[in-house]
């Protein structure tokens, strides 16, 4: 059997590839805990600096979770069902959401369910012209349960989020671009050149600025004002004795360009 989650290293980038592409890359168990075991990976190595993570095959990003796959937790009661299902689906989408490299989602299909959950969770995320968005959980009779009741509502308003958790109708990615679902949409044949562009230009600067900027968000962004401050400064205190704020500021005040180095 092919791996479920497909590695490939370009530079500093990693590409990671949800592969199952004939069920429309459905996250079952298999493909969670691999991708959550090659995101592990991947922030192990100082090589690495950021991450792209795409579908396999021209129709899908993601379809969801696997519902075949699932069904027998469920049926297993509330304990099985939330240990083995609920639990895993949150850790992996908490995962993305707090990494401390940036992960860029490349939609080059649809990304229904867990798939789109997996996008709100993402700091950055491209999609192809056809891209479609959907929260169809609800037509299986249960809501969210990786996050997206709480992220989606976050990032694109509460009544827009209610339409689609709701009626499970799908955006364009078009209006999920308008929402702030996603950040560009590129022609489908560009789509991995655009996401290892950006991954490119992350790279050149130093990953500790990096982590820097996505964890003051990501902690401050649901918490009050003066907490996310506080934050902030913590992180900035943690940069002040470290080669690479010295050697910005350095290279900046001497006209050259930086050589960060992640220390």
């Amino acid at each position: 059997m092919s791996d479920p989650v497909l590695f490939e290293q370009h530079g500093k980038t990693a590409l990671l590839t949800l592969n199952r592409p004939s069920k429309l890359n459905a996250l079952n168990y298999n493909l969670i805990d691999h991708l959550v075991r090659c995101l592990d990976e991947c922030e192990a190595r100082g090589d690495i600096r950021a991450v792209i993570l795409t579908g396999e095959g021209d129709r899908a990003f993601s379809a969801g979770a696997d519902i075949e796959g699932f069904a027998p937790s469920i049926r297993a009661g509330q304990e099985t069902a939330l240990r083995e299902f609920v639990r895993r689906g949150q850790a992996m989408t908490a995962r993305i959401e707090t990494y401390p490299k940036p992960v860029i989602v490349a939609v080059n299909g649809l990304a229904y369910g867990g798939g789109c959950e997996i996008t709100e969770a993402a700091p950055l995320a491209l999609a192809c012209e056809e891209a479609t968005f959907s929260k169809a959980e609800i037509r299986l009779g249960f809501a969210p349960p990786f996050g997206g009741s709480q992220r989606l509502p976050r990032l694109i308003g509460r009544k827009r989020a209610l339409r689609m958790l709701l009626t499970a109708d799908p955006i364009t990615a078009r209006q999920a671009c308008d929402f702030g679902l996603i950040n560009d949409i590129v022609p489908k044949g560009k789509l991995l050149d655009e996401a290892f562009a950006l991954s490119g230009k992350i790279a050149e600067f130093s990953p500790l600025a990096v982590a820097a900027c996505l964890g003051s968000v990501t902690r401050g962004i649901n918490v009050p004002i003066d907490e996310g401050l506080a934050i902030e400064a913590g992180y900035f205190a943690r940069m002040v004795p470290t080669h690479d704020l010295s050697e910005g500021v350095t290279a900046f005040l001497e006209k050259r360009p930086p050589c960060f180095e992640g220390r």
